[in-house]
């Protein structure tokens, strides 16, 4: 329900409506002395309108602006104190599989997979909330005075809203759109690789603004394509009613993109046969005429054809000429690559044979051919026995064609505006049809069902929970078997939360913590915190791969885990450590295994001595090692 305004209203927001129906381009949005967002007028801009000759006033520039545009700068490039910890009760084979699903903000998300995945994306595909008035917008706050950057930059204060609604009230702002999406696409452009492509579903809303952002972030050159996609296939009861949205497609580098056509279609191929036996195989019977350009035909392609089997002269049609010359319409009739009819008497034809075709089709703008609004809903409702249990899914043929175009075999795919996982289902079915092995990279914020909506009446709690289950549906059925569900291709995903950092307060600022307090502090890791935890916030300060395959051992009655080692635990590119009590003998059997990296807890040795002979021991043993403690 609505609120009364409780105030008398405000005349002079009144007098700029006014101004912005006779001149709409001397309304732009600024921020008033509490941080909102309201119209004002240009100055400058409407003495010009007002005027017949040039008004003196700021230089101009080609640039998109808005009220927050330096906070998003700021906003993408402020460090962040979180961790991603594992939750294997939720994930599918989560010690082998290559597919990751991160449950919480986007922003946060892509800020922790810079030193792992920077410049290894090679396909980013986003559908954003479109900024109707009643989308969710992401509020973001990590540009901080220098006062409260520590405290906040560490997340102390639990209570922080990360997502708030823009209300009908301000859906006529785009400022709060731009902020969160800059500050997003920007990091996601230091995740693709050199030869990568983005892929940005939106409407007519905010196309032109998204357009503009995109272009500074990866510059006009790199534009490729705008997609239109047919949506529906009739306009509402209106005068003229809306069919489509866009897919905006950007490159990191056009100069290195790698782009494929698409498969072909089978149907097509049926017209190919070879009923004369022809030994370069299957052919089909193509014009070899061509239309006389501006009606006027070249005279060297007006020449006498003769059907060696008849004698019989031809020239072309009317306002038609050869489309060859006379040599190689002479050569094409000695190779036998020239069709006379069924009966050899007839005019001539060329034979287009199917190994000389491209070995695909060049893809449409138009996408009117790959499911609509209503079939990615009843896909959905399919897998979940027709319940209802998220609104605006985008369909998997959709987002397969966009993956046919930009990748390959290996190729990681990233989505992190995940919503019912449609990105996720698409690469797992793509995989299983053409025999790649794609991995995904989904990420989705813990946003919570409202009591009454469908999917919460389907049983679910948040958005992630419907995310996550679709993918075990969708992997299950791929794999024939619920129980063998990793035996056909990587259907498996491991789920990854955001959450505060493993390390205590002291670790940060140790400098807050009084003379009484210091013997209390001494542990610098939060209680509650598992040493699985402890190894993948490891894993993301390194730059370690999230979804390398883990193993466990017991070694001198210590945990020790080894990521992305061999059957006898050796040459791991990490070994990581986190017990108490660590033994020089311990320490030796680790070293002799060679690893990249190892990994201890600052204070899990048994003595300082054997604290300051770990080095010297790796040393000695495996040079090659680096080693760390945190």
């Amino acid at each position: 329900m609505d609120k009364l305004k409780m105030h008398s209203p405000d005349l002079s927001q009144g007098n700029i409506e006014k101004i912005r129906d006779l001149f709409p381009n001397c309304i732009t949005e600024a921020t008033d002395d509490i941080g909102n967002l309201k119209l004002t007028v240009d100055f400058n801009q409407l003495k010009q309108e007002l005027s017949d000759s040039i008004v003196e006033g700021p230089q101009e520039r080609y640039q998109l602006n808005w009220p927050g545009k330096r906070e998003a700068l700021l906003t993408a490039n402020a460090p962040i104190a979180k961790t991603l910890r594992p939750c294997r009760e939720e994930s599918v084979n989560f010690d082998k599989t290559e597919n990751l699903f991160i449950e919480g903000d986007n922003l946060e998300a892509l800020k922790l997979l810079q030193e792992t995945y920077l410049g290894k994306v090679k396909m980013i595909y986003i559908d954003p909330p479109y900024n109707t008035g009643k989308d969710f917008i992401y509020k973001d706050d990590f540009a901080e005075s220098s006062d409260s950057y520590l405290y906040k930059s560490n997340q102390v204060d639990e209570g922080k809203n990360k997502l708030v609604t823009n209300q009908d009230s301000n859906g006529r702002f785009h400022s709060d759109w731009l902020t969160m999406m800059y500050s997003r696409i920007k990091l996601a452009h230091r995740l693709l690789k050199d030869n990568g492509v983005i892929f940005i579903s939106i409407d007519d809303e905010e196309y032109s603004n998204l357009k503009q952002i995109c272009d500074e972030i990866f510059g006009e050159a790199n534009f490729m394509e705008s997609f239109v996609w047919v949506k529906k296939t009739a306009p509402n009861n209106v005068v003229v009613g809306s069919v489509h949205e866009y897919v905006l497609m950007y490159t990191k580098d056009y100069t290195k993109t790698e782009l494929y056509l698409l498969p072909r279609d089978p149907l097509k191929d049926k017209d190919y046969k070879n009923p004369d036996n022809d030994p370069r195989g299957r052919w089909k019977p193509d014009n070899i005429t061509a239309a006389a350009k501006g009606g006027r035909a070249t005279p060297s392609l007006l020449y006498t054809v003769v059907n060696p089997n008849t004698g019989q002269e031809h020239l072309p049609p009317e306002g038609r000429m050869w489309a060859v010359p006379t040599d190689v319409m002479n050569k094409k009739i000695e190779e036998g690559s020239v069709y006379w009819g069924k009966n050899g008497d007839g005019r001539p034809m060329d034979k287009r044979f199917l190994s000389q075709t491209r070995a695909g089709t060049v893809a449409s703008t138009l996408l009117n051919d790959v499911g609509s609004n209503s079939s990615a809903s009843k896909e959905l409702a399919k897998i979940f026995d027709g319940k209802v249990v998220f609104e605006t899914p985008k369909p998997t043929s959709l987002i397969q064609r966009l993956l046919r175009i930009a990748t390959k075999e290996d190729d990681i795919v990233l989505d992190f505006f995940a919503g019912s996982a449609a990105t996720g289902h698409s690469v797992l079915s793509l995989n299983k049809e053409d025999g790649g092995t794609r991995k995904f990279i989904l990420v989705q914020l813990h946003e919570v069902c409202k009591e009454g909506s469908d999917p919460y009446k389907a049983g679910f709690n948040t958005i992630p929970e419907v995310s996550k289950e679709r993918l075990r549906r969708v992997g299950s059925e791929l794999s024939n078997n619920e129980a063998e569900i990793t035996s056909i291709g990587d259907n498996g995903f491991r789920v990854l939360k955001i959450d505060t950092s493993n390390m205590s307060d002291v670790f940060y600022n140790p400098g807050v913590i009084n003379q009484e307090d210091m013997f209390a502090q001494i542990e610098n890791i939060k209680e509650g915190r598992t040493d699985e935890d402890l190894l993948f916030q490891v894993l993301l300060d390194w730059g370690v791969g999230l979804t390398l395959p883990i193993t466990q051992q017991k070694i001198e009655a210590k945990d020790v885990f080894f990521v992305n080692a061999d059957d006898e635990g050796e040459n791991a590119d990490l070994i990581a450590c986190f017990g108490k009590d660590i033994s020089n003998e311990l320490i030796k059997t680790l070293a002799e295994k060679q690893p990249l990296r190892v990994v201890f807890r600052d204070d899990g040795f048994v003595n300082d001595s054997v604290k300051i002979n770990v080095e010297q021991i790796f040393k000695q043993i495996s040079p090659m090692t680096d080693v760390k403690s945190i």
